[in-house]
């Protein structure tokens, strides 16, 4: 049973909320690709058909339509209300449902190239923005042991998660986008 007041999830601290939980194989399949990782985060950002988003990523819109059917099938996409575009011609958006933040380890289990999904599109968004739209930066060296390792995780993630879950509430600012990686140095 969870107490609310000893609960230190999102969900006990911002009732109705999100909280962590394992993705399931559709949901771990359908993130594990740098392409549908870049089309959560634009469509995340605003509803994008698949013509906008074949454009903005510079791929053929077939090859990026399949990847939406998949993050559709997955639960990670969701087709909004259909509207009249700038031509006068009925367009079919997508949005991102939010869920992936809160999936904890979603590629744990996968091939070493689909672990670095979350690299590649993040390389990719960091070079189409450009070297000034850099915010911060910070670059470290710790000596922590496997239970360090895991409490400075938990901490990280108890501030971003915070961030994450009160989002909406800051739509008027500009949108930022970060990476967070702990890893061990080659011997």
């Amino acid at each position: 049973m969870n107490d609310q007041a000893t609960d230190p999830s999102p969900e006990a601290e911002f009732p109705g909320r999100p909280r962590r939980r394992p993705a399931t194989a559709k949901e771990a399949k359908a993130a594990g690709h740098p392409l549908r990782l870049r089309i959560l985060r634009l469509c995340q950002q605003k509803e994008l058909t698949n013509k906008q988003l074949a454009d903005r990523l510079d791929r053929d819109p077939g090859t990026v339509l399949y990847h939406v059917r998949q993050l559709v099938g997955a639960g990670l996409l969701e087709q909004a209300p259909v509207r009249t575009g700038e031509s006068g011609a009925l367009e079919k958006p997508y949005r991102a449902v939010g869920k992936t933040w809160w999936l904890d380890g979603p590629l744990n289990e996968f091939d070493a190239e689909t672990r670095f999904a979350p690299v590649a599109a993040f390389q990719e968004e960091l070079e189409e923005a450009g070297p000034a739209a850099v915010q911060s930066y910070e670059r470290f060296l710790l000596h922590l042991s496997p239970d360090e390792v895991a409490e400075l995780d938990r901490r990280i993630l108890e501030v971003l998660d915070e961030y994450v879950a009160t989002d909406d509430q800051r739509l008027d600012r500009p949108a930022v986008n970060g990476l967070f990686i702990l890893h061990r140095l080659a011997e």
